[in-house]
Order: structure tokens, then C-alpha cells, then sequence
């Protein structure tokens, strides 16, 4: 049974999804009848697979808003602004309902209030429902404004002083957030739904809810693969098992002391073979762990259309690319920066209708989130249309919290001043906004995405709009490293960041403000000796520099030699992980490599001050021949 309620937690998360989605289209063609239809199988695809689990509660709201669908794909009701919110509602208590059905308990009943708006809705007079509550809401209002002013309220007292308010307070809580009656259905139910104090069942038992972790990782380690690619794994696994059998043969032909030049020919051609073989099946592996970035894109309509009704905007969620497959592991690390990257375009990028109709812009705004690949990574870009980001009063403000010095803020170009939004502690807002603030948490979504071995950056133009760019690698598992040496040791570096090889020579080298730079192609770059960022001792002058460049800078790393470029199997270092140490790896010799985290080793400070060209010359006086 917990295999077939965790099937259908997938399917029924995909489907709900799917409708998140296609009611935010809905919005846009109410009359669209494909959409109605489809939004209606849905629910009943939903409602059918919890009356096979037993989710009786499920099975009600579900079936509530099917017939609600019914009605309006049948052309007896038209969509209005008060039903969609009341359909939402509905599909966010469904999805509340599977985070019970997570974790293995029956969910309790939905929103009494919910029911009834629905039950409303289906027979057409949820107009005139909200009409008579909101007048039955503030007339009890007028008559409490005139108490006994001869006597003091003894029953408000006598709750504050015994608590009873407190747990008076509590229970419609637990009930599903409203202090409603219960609804005719629930009053005829036998002793199970309320327990020895009156109290229901579901309304007690929420809380204790414990979180069943190894369902949760259970679920979250699912994958789908299509069946064609398990059919070439199996394939070349097969091709595999055919080579080995071939070196076997060899391998006993030449232990017997045939080694005649047919023989080791076809060990050649065996062991080239395997080789192949080998690399295919490595590729295949890797690709059954890649998903389309879709099903992570498919939330951020419904999640942008809710925050731009709350916040009075017009606000249209453009999706582009979401045929584009990453790693799983990444799809899951990246969910929570792209919706702070989406809110805070929603909530500060784009203006109020009237803003924009007043400097010739179009009432609704346009948020877009795009994925693509280019070459051997992922680049996922969201963009808005609204205000825009001023270098300038990001400088201005930077200072003002004193983040930089002036003197700092004086040298920074516009990109630089741009990416000043991901210092943690920056933001432009004047008052803090309870859902995001420009700036406000960058340097979080900054920190997850280099986690990802990936780069961020933002792109800004007054008036016009703000693109954040997102680098990922494919995947996880395989890196592309440059090895490079310190004296006989080699270290990996990410190839991502690498742009160039260029020679050291100390006639090109030039001291500015106490550091050694290289002039390369209009710009100046420190050196940082490698060795220093290791805080080891500097044996002697780095001959070769490797021109690193990450999002908001770029340096020359300095290192004794190189050995070439190499595709790193990463194996990470849960237990111990020293700073600047993204992983190790092990070359085709056995040897085990750092794998280094340039980043980290950049701020951890051991190094930012470089060295001048005067020690690098007395370095290199003074080092062994």
C-alpha cells in the first residue's frame, strides 16, 4: 500500500501542477473549452486515485470542484474573478491534503468555509453569498462597538485569566483555520470523529502530526526514465560483457606465451574498444538522471499570478525552454533562488499598471524564465520588462551601509556596481517588504548557485528592465577540470572559470597599489599566487598564470606548471572538508586530486593581497636553481 500511495503522490503532484498552470491560462481565455476539459480530467484523475486510498476528505473537495468544472465547461456558469480565487483556494487545500497523505496520515477535512463557497459556486450564487457575508461580517461589528459601559466584560476576563480563549482559539485552527460551524455532513458522524472532549478527531491530531523522513527520502530520490535510455544502457552493458569475454581470451593467450603481432593487434583493438564502450555507457548513465527543467518551471505561474494579485499588479509568467534537460539534484538545489528571483521581479521589478501606462509601457508586465544549453552548459535566464536597477544608487547605497568604501565604490564599473546586490545586508528598499526586497536574500540565491559549481550575473538597464544569467554545469557527478601543479603536487581547478594559459614574465609584470598585475587585453588583473591561497610558503615564482573568471571578478592564478584537462568523476567529503575544497577526484594513474572551490579560497583572505613584483623578484633570486 505505501508503494501505491507514493506512485500516486507523483502522478497526482504532476497533475495538480499541470492544473496550477492551466488555470493561470484560463484566466487569460475563460471561455476556452480544451482548458476546462482538461482542468476537470485532472480533478478527477485526483479524485479517483484517493477514493482507491481512502482519502475520503480528498475525495470530497475534489469532487466539489469537479462538478464545479462540470458546470462551467456545460456553459451553465462563466468564470469570474471571485470563482477563480475560490478554485485556487481549492487546489491549494488539495495540495495541503498530500502533504498529509506524505506522510501517511489521512488528511483532515478542508476549510468548512472552503465547502461552502464551493457548494455556493456550483449552484451560482457565490456573488450573492459573498455579499450577505460581507454584510453579516460587519453588522455584528457596529453592535459590539457599544458595550455596557456600566460593567466590565467578565467574560473576556475570565478567558484571560483561565486561558480558555487561548484553547477556544485553538481549536478552529486545527480544523482548517476557521472558527465556522461544522457542516451538516460532519454533524451525523458517529463517536470516531470526535474525541472523549468534544474535540474532532482531525482537528487534534494536526499538530502531532510526526514527519515521516523516510517516506519523504524515498520520494524525493524518484526518478523517470524513459525506457529507450534504459534500453541503451542495457545494450552497451551487453557490448560490455561480449569485450570482457574477448580479453579474457586474450589475457590467456598471452599468459601462454602466445604474443605473436595478431595477438597483441587484437588486444589493441579489444582494449580501444572497451574504451569506448565505456565512455558511452558513462554518457548514457548520465543522461537518465536528466530531467527537463519543466517540471521544475511548472510551479512559477501560479506562484507569480497569486503575488501579482495580492500586490494589485498585471503581471503575465512567460516560460521558454523547458524542453531543457539538467541534472535532478540540480532541479531540486535550484526551486527555492528562482522563486526569490521571480518574486522579487514581480514585487520590485515591475511597476503598478498606472507607472507603466504613464511612461508608454503596457498596463501588464512581463516576467520571463527561460532555460537553454550552450555547449556543455545549462544558462537559465529570468527577465523583467519593469523599472530597472541604477548602478549609481546601487554604488550610493552600498556605501551608505557601509558595505564598500568610496574610494571602492569610485572604481567599480556599472557591472560591478550591479552585482553590489549580492553583498549579504544590501537592499535598495527603504522599509523592509514582507515578500522580497531587491537585494534582500541575492546573496543567498548567489550561494546556492555556487554550490552548484554555477555563476550568477545581472544585467540592468533603467527604465527597461533586470536580467539575472544562470551558468550550471549539465551535471553534478562529472566535472571538467585544468590540473595544474604546485611543484610536484596537482590540484584541479574548475575548467568553467578558466579563460586562458599565459606565461609569466617578470618584465610584463607591474606593481599597482602594492599588488603584482598583468596587463591582458585592456585589463588589469592581479596575481595570486597559488601557493599563497593555500597559505603555503612561496618555494618560487609562478611561471604560468591561469586567467580565472568568475562572476564578479577576475585574477590570474599562479602556478608551477599544468598537466592538461581531464573530465573529474567527483567524490565529495561529507565527513571531513577542509576550506577551499570542493571535492577530490582520481586520475587514470590512481592519484587522488583536490578538487579546488576557487571561490572559497578567494574570500577565506589568504591570499586576496597577492604579491608585488618586488617579492616576486626577490623570490626568484633567491630560489633554488
Amino acid at each position: 500500500m505505501q508503494d501505491l500511495l507514493q506512485d500516486f503522490l507523483v502522478e497526482a503532484e504532476d497533475l495538480l501542477s499541470g492544473v496550477d498552470n492551466k488555470l493561470v491560462e484560463l484566466e487569460r481565455n475563460p471561455e476556452d473549452r480544451a482548458l476546462l476539459n482538461e482542468i476537470f480530467r485532472g480533478f478527477h484523475t485526483i479524485k479517483g486515485g484517493a477514493g482507491f486510498l481512502g482519502a475520503q476528505e480528498l475525495v470530497t473537495l475534489c469532487h466539489l470542484t469537479e462538478n464545479l468544472f462540470d458546470k462551467l465547461r456545460n456553459g451553465e456558469l462563466h468564470l469570474s474573478p471571485a470563482l477563480m480565487d475560490v478554485i485556487l483556494e481549492a487546489t491549494a487545500a488539495v495540495r495541503e491534503m498530500f502533504g498529509y497523505l506524505e506522510r501517511s496520515v489521512q488528511p483532515p477535512p478542508a476549510d468548512p468555509q472552503l465547502l461552502e463557497r464551493l457548494r455556493l459556486a456550483i449552484s451560482g450564487k457565490l456573488e450573492q453569498g459573498a455579499e450577505a457575508a460581507a454584510t453579516a461580517a460587519t453588522q455584528p461589528q457596529t453592535n459590539a462597538q457599544q458595550p455596557n459601559a456600566a460593567e466590565p466584560d467578565w467574560e473576556a476576563l475570565h478567558a484571560a485569566v483561565t486561558g480558555a480563549g487561548a484553547a477556544a482559539a485553538k481549536a478552529p485552527s486545527g480544523s482548517g483555520g476557521s472558527a465556522a460551524p461544522p457542516s451538516n455532513e460532519a454533524k451525523g458522524k458517529p463517536d470516531e470523529e470526535e474525541g472523549r472532549a468534544g474535540v474532532p478527531v482531525a482537528a487534534a491530531r494536526r499538530p502531532m502530526v510526526p514527519l515521516a523522513r523516510k517516506e519523504t527520502v524515498q520520494r524525493e530520490t524518484a526518478i523517470r526514465v524513459d525506457t529507450a535510455r534504459l534500453d541503451q544502457v542495457l545494450n552497451l552493458a551487453g557490448e560490455i560483457g561480449l569485450t570482457k569475454n574477448r580479453l579474457t581470451a586474450l589475457r590467456s593467450d598471452i599468459l601462454s606465451g602466445k604474443t605473436d603481432p595478431d595477438t597483441l593487434h587484437a588486444l589493441d583493438v579489444a582494449v580501444n574498444q572497451l574504451d569506448l564502450l565505456v565512455s558511452d555507457l558513462q554518457n548514457a548513465v548520465m543522461k537518465t538522471r536528466m530531467q527537463p527543467i519543466g517540471r521544475l518551471f511548472q510551479k512559477y505561474p501560479r506562484i507569480a499570478r497569486d503575488l501579482a494579485r495580492q500586490l494589485g499588479k498585471e503581471v503575465e509568467l512567460v516560460i521558454q525552454g523547458e524542453e531543457t534537460e539538467i541534472d535532478k539534484t540540480m532541479i531540486e538545489d535550484l526551486s527555492d533562488p528562482l522563486i526569490h528571483l521571480i518574486r522579487n521581479a514581480v514585487d520590485h521589478g515591475i511597476e503598478m499598471p498606472d507607472e507603466r501606462i504613464a511612461v508608454g509601457k503596457p498596463p501588464q508586465g512581463t516576467v520571463t524564465l527561460a532555460a537553454k544549453q550552450e555547449g556543455d552548459h545549462i544558462v537559465i535566464i529570468v527577465a523583467d520588462d519593469g523599472r530597472g536597477m541604477d548602478p549609481e544608487k546601487i554604488r550610493a547605497k552600498a556605501v551608505e551601509k557601509g558595505l564598500i568604501t568610496p574610494e571602492e565604490a569610485n572604481s567599480l564599473d556599472e557591472r560591478q556596481s550591479l552585482n553590489l546586490i549580492f553583498l549579504p545586508g544590501f537592499s535598495m528598499a527603504d522599509r523592509v517588504s514582507d515578500i522580497s526586497g531587491r537585494g534582500v536574500g541575492t546573496d543567498v540565491v548567489r550561494t546556492n548557485i555556487t554550490k552548484l559549481n554555477g555563476t550568477i550575473d545581472v544585467r540592468s538597464e533603467v527604465g527597461r528592465g533586470t536580467t539575472f544569467i544562470i551558468n550550471l554545469p549539465l551535471t553534478l557527478a562529472i566535472l571538467p577540470v585544468l590540473l595544474v601543479r604546485l611543484g610536484e603536487q596537482p590540484f584541479a581547478v574548475p575548467l568553467s572559470m578558466v579563460r586562458e594559459i599565459l606565461p609569466i614574465h617578470l618584465d610584463e609584470v607591474r606593481e599597482v597599489g602594492g599588488r603584482a598585475t598583468l596587463f591582458v587585453r585592456g585589463e588589469v588583473l592581479p596575481i595570486l599566487p597559488l601557493a599563497n591561497l593555500l597559505n603555503w610558503r612561496l618555494e618560487r615564482t609562478p611561471a604560468y598564470g591561469v586567467l580565472m573568471q568568475m562572476a564578479e571578478f577576475s585574477f590570474i592564478l599562479g602556478i608551477d606548471t599544468f598537466a592538461g584537462r581531464e573530465d573529474a568523476v567527483i567524490k565529495s567529503l561529507e565527513d571531513f572538508r577542509p576550506k577551499g575544497v570542493a571535492g577530490v577526484t582520481i586520475l587514470s594513474n590512481g592519484q587522488i586530486v583536490l578538487i579546488l572551490d576557487m571561490k572559497e579560497l578567494f574570500e577565506t583572505g589568504t591570499g586576496t593581497k597577492g604579491v608585488s613584483k618586488a617579492a616576486l623578484e626577490a623570490k626568484k633570486a633567491v630560489a633554488p636553481a
